[in-house]
C-alpha cells in the first residue's frame, strides 16, 4: 500500500484529526492501492498512526483487497467513520458504512507506533520542517508492506527505504543534491 500524507496546517479548529481516502488498485499500472491521509493542524505521529490504523481496520472489515474506494474521517471522540464502495462480480456498485471505535484504532495505532514509530516520526517531522517553499502543499509519500495476515487483520510494517530517502528525491527533483559531509550544494 502506498501512502501520501498531506498536512493542512491552517485548520486548527477542526474536530476532525485526519481524513483517509483510498484509491483502488487499478488493473493496469500500480500493484498496490493508494491511501491519501490528510492531517489537520500540526503533524503528529500518533494522529498519523490513528489514520493508518483506520485504513488497516477498514480493510479487515471489508475483507476485500482490490477495487475498494474508501473515505474515512478520524475523530478523537468518535473513532473512524465513513464508507467504502466497490463493484461486485456482476458489476453492481456495493457500498458499506464503516464505524470503527476509537479503542480499536488506539490499539492498532499502538502496534504501528511500536513497530514503526521512528519512521512515522520521521515522516511527520518532514511535514513540519520550516523550510518548505511558501505556498507549497506539504505532502510526502511512503509505502507500507504487509508483514503478516492474522485472523485479527493485517499487521503492517513501513518500508524504511521509501521513507528514508524522500528528502533526497525531492532535492534531486529540483536539480539540487546535497553533500552530507559539509552540507554544501553540488551542481
Amino acid at each position: 500500500m502506498d501512502v501520501l500524507v498531506r498536512l493542512e496546517d491552517g485548520r486548527t479548529d477542526s474536530p476532525v484529526l485526519a481524513h483517509v481516502n483510498s484509491l483502488p488498485v487499478l488493473p493496469f499500472g500500480t500493484s498496490s492501492r493508494r491511501e491519501i491521509v490528510t492531517l489537520y493542524g500540526a503533524a503528529d505521529s500518533h494522529v498519523l498512526a490513528l489514520a493508518l490504523a483506520a485504513t488497516v481496520e477498514s480493510e479487515r472489515l471489508e475483507g476485500r483487497d482490490r477495487g475498494v474506494v474508501r473515505q474515512l474521517g478520524v475523530w478523537l471522540d468518535r473513532g473512524a467513520q465513513g464508507d467504502s464502495a466497490w463493484r461486485n462480480d456482476a458489476g453492481q456498485l456495493v457500498t458499506q458504512d464503516l464505524d470503527i471505535p476509537y479503542t480499536t484504532l488506539e490499539r492498532r495505532a499502538a502496534e504501528l507506533l511500536g513497530e514503526n514509530g521512528s519512521t512515522l516520526r520521521r515522516v511527520t517531522a518532514g511535514l513540519s520542517m520550516p523550510d518548505w517553499p511558501e505556498g507549497t502543499a506539504r505532502a510526502l509519500s511512503f509505502s507500507l508492506t504487509s508483514t503478516c495476515v492474522s485472523a485479527g487483520g493485517a499487521l503492517v510494517a513501513l518500508d524504511d527505504a521509501g521513507a528514508e530517502h524522500w528528502l533526497d528525491a525531492m532535492r534531486s527533483a529540483d536539480a539540487f543534491s546535497f553533500d552530507t559531509e559539509d552540507d554544501g550544494i553540488v551542481y
